[in-house]
């Protein structure tokens, strides 16, 4: 029997709002799709894991392609209102609350662990940035065994082009490609 969690990836003010030091030009566009997830989960009592980037003041927790960037622009930084995660999308009482300092959701964390302990087989992954933190998670959850649906109009990237091609290179991996409210249906 399936049991689903839902991920909701890097949804973060520092990466949402506008005036953020690192915007996702299109991840507004995607907090509804996101929401009407995020409440089917919240309505059937099921797992919903947000996952954040957090960083240390001093940087010397980010990537080494990134080092030079969090100099100039800090971003996620531990405590900060631009950590936070959107207000929209805010969690709930008993929802899970993961920090990485990595793309990967998997990385350094202790999602995996979680993820089996909650019997949990199926994953669907919302958030931003398709390229990036989106991507490298579900490549990742694959890595690990885990069957992955990639809601289309529920994760975002720079551009339609990019987030096109990275979505096509997912489903190529056997990612399941749907609508929100397509699976909010099949739920």
């Amino acid at each position: 029997m399936q049991r689903y969690a839902l991920l909701v990836i890097d949804m973060q003010n520092d990466f949402v709002l506008p005036d953020g030091p690192l915007p996702v030009p299109q991840a507004r566009a995607v907090i509804p799709e996101i929401r009407r997830v995020l409440d089917a989960f919240r309505d059937r009592g099921l797992p919903v894991f947000h996952i954040v980037r957090v960083h240390r003041p001093d940087g010397s927790d980010v990537e080494i392609t990134r080092a030079d960037l969090f100099k100039k622009t800090p971003f996620a930084v531990a405590g900060t209102r631009g950590a936070a995660i959107v207000d929209e999308l805010r969690p709930s009482p008993g929802e899970y609350i993961i920090e990485k300092i990595r793309m990967s959701a998997f990385i350094a964390t202790g999602l995996d662990l979680m993820l089996r302990t909650s019997g949990i087989t199926d994953l669907v992954v919302t958030g931003i940035q398709t390229p990036n933190c989106i991507r490298t998670t579900v490549f990742d959850a694959i890595a690990y065994n885990y069957p992955v649906i990639l809601l289309k109009d529920a994760v975002s990237a720079k551009n339609d082009a990019i987030h096109n091609a990275n979505v096509t290179d997912m489903a190529n991996i056997g990612v399941r490609v749907m609508a929100a409210r397509d699976f909010v249906s099949l739920l």
